[in-house]
């Protein structure tokens, strides 16, 4: 080989527009034709709460609501979704206070290093959507989809559970340990500055 120059064995997708409601937000971006579903929301769209774990549809962390049904985003063609209306993680809250199946999960312990809890969070929504009444068996199977290598589950049922008793109106919500207040930040921090004489 002489040089840098590499010829790619496969031609590239070229890229398009797409379009969507992303947690009651219209987008458009431009990514690529044949772009999975998970790589547009985080790369072009910047939703991060939507992880990349398996690749292969097997592990749930990359869940996220297509009109209000779980999909998993790894698996799923974004231009199949185009048009509809999708939710992430970051869509479950409203504005700045949490949804009680994210309070539940936070006061409850269903979530420990954190990394599978967006897919959790995602699946357990979607039942509560269905019913405000699930059974433990309901829970286990709503679930059954995500992998979790820290809590053992049994605390992700408990707070799915205390959700779900939240929203029939037989618990009150805990206090929120701060008041909630507008990102100091909305756009992402500037850089941050050195002090004078450190090179960048």
């Amino acid at each position: 080989m002489v040089g840098e120059a590499r010829v790619p064995m496969l031609p590239q997708a070229p890229n398009t527009v797409w379009r969507a409601e992303v947690n009651d937000r219209s987008v458009e971006v431009l990514a690529p034709s044949n772009a999975i579903l998970l790589d547009v929301l985080r790369d072009n769209v910047g939703q991060l709460g939507v992880k990349r774990g398996c690749d292969l549809g097997t592990c749930g962390c990359c869940a996220v609501l297509v009109d209000g049904e779980p999909r998993l985003s790894c698996m799923t063609l974004a231009g199949d979704v185009e048009g509809r209306a999708i939710t992430t993680v970051e869509g479950l809250a409203e504005g700045h206070h949490l949804a009680p199946i994210q309070t539940c999960f936070a006061e409850h312990g269903g979530s420990q290093c954190g990394f599978c809890t967006p897919g959790f969070l995602i699946s357990a929504q979607a039942l509560l959507d269905q019913t405000s009444s699930p059974t433990e068996a309901q829970v286990n199977e709503a679930i059954e989809g995500n992998l979790c290598r820290c809590t053992g589950y049994q605390p992700i049922v408990e707070s799915i559970m205390a959700a779900a008793a939240l929203l029939r109106g037989e618990t009150e919500a805990p206090a929120p340990p701060t008041d909630p207040h507008a990102d100091p930040h909305p756009s992402g921090p500037e850089e941050p500055q050195l002090p004078p004489g450190h090179a960048r």
